[in-house]
């Protein structure tokens, strides 16, 4: 290129130039709102490391899934934060057990207007918080955990989710959930895959959220940061096992990942914006160290850019209320 005959600076002379050839847009459908949900609660409960954040009684919950279609979100994900916990989390089973009535409450508050997505995992429901059920010697045995997946799975569909996400990262889950679905005639339950979900320093403030009991670690199942073709492995068994919906997770530090992943997925991507990126930007912003509207807002815009189809973001509805402004 030769100046002056190529000034790229002439395509940002105003906001309207700005946007005009702007190469990515957020959208508020573009987002999915993770919520969740503790039995016995009678208020929200503040979540101390994710500022803004609480654990939902059943009308909060019913309020943010309302507040969510008027603004246009596109999808809410639910965790359930039982009483009662046991080994083998079998309160995930119960009808009426805390994430499948939510589930069902969600769905009667907003029909088909908003998709309502479960969690189909066993960290939140078992007293020494794996995501599995442990064999004699301590280890998640990812076939006996696959038996309680199918189950749960039929369970939230049953109660009506439109979507599951299956995020344990045990081997063969996706192909065991299909095939329970199909068998019990929800044909039409979709599953989201949490395809490529990483052992993460950055969960911290999601284990207070679900007032985790992990002793230890997951790196025995989640996938290790220093691997990036193994990714592609995940997706495309994933894929082969029916997946209709990928995800990265998580996605500040996994933005190649995430990459990769949308060049190659002839489905959806998701990616998740986990609860120890919201608590960063937070924090720094209350310190008055950057301006949280516009961290917030590119963050987001990042995650898209590098390839999501749609974001999980604990700012969701705030963020979707942004835009409508706009």
């Amino acid at each position: 290129m030769s100046f002056p005959n190529h000034r790229p600076r002439r395509l940002r002379t105003t906001p309207a130039m700005r946007r005009m050839t702007a190469e990515h847009r957020l959208a508020p459908a573009d987002l999915i709102l993770p919520a969740f949900i503790r039995e016995g609660l009678s208020e929200p409960a503040p979540i101390s490391s994710m500022p803004g954040v609480v654990q939902h009684t059943t009308d909060s919950l019913k309020r943010a899934a309302a507040e969510a279609v008027e603004l246009g979100v596109s999808g809410i994900m639910l965790f359930g934060v039982p009483a009662v916990r046991d080994a083998s989390g079998t309160a995930s089973l119960d009808p009426d057990g805390v994430l499948n009535k939510a589930i069902r409450d969600v769905r009667a508050e907003v029909g088909d207007d908003l998709v309502v997505m479960g969690d189909v995992c066993l960290d939140e429901f078992t007293d020494h918080g794996h995501c599995g059920v442990l064999d004699a010697n301590g280890y998640v045995d990812n076939d006996a955990t696959l038996e309680i997946y199918a189950q749960m799975a039929v369970a939230q569909a049953d109660a009506g989710a439109h979507v599951l996400g299956p995020s344990g990262m045990m081997d063969g889950q996706i192909a065991v959930i299909r095939q329970a679905l199909e068998e019990a005639g929800h044909q039409n339950t979709a599953l989201l895959a949490y395809a490529a979900k990483y052992a993460s320093a950055f969960y911290g403030p999601f284990r207070e959220a679900v007032d985790s009991q992990l002793k230890g670690d997951r790196r025995t199942y989640q996938m290790d940061a220093a691997n990036r073709r193994e990714a592609i492995i995940e997706v495309e068994l994933d894929l082969e096992e029916g997946a209709d919906m990928v995800m990265v997770k998580p996605a500040m530090s996994y933005l190649d990942i995430l990459a990769d992943v949308a060049a190659m997925s002839p489905v959806p991507v998701a990616a998740y914006q986990i609860s120890g990126e919201y608590a960063m930007i937070e924090a720094a912003a209350a310190n008055g160290w950057i301006d949280r509207r516009g961290a917030i807002t590119e963050s987001v815009l990042g995650i898209k850019r590098a390839g999501a189809d749609m974001v999980l973001t604990y700012w969701a509805s705030e963020l979707a209320g942004w835009l409508k402004e706009s």
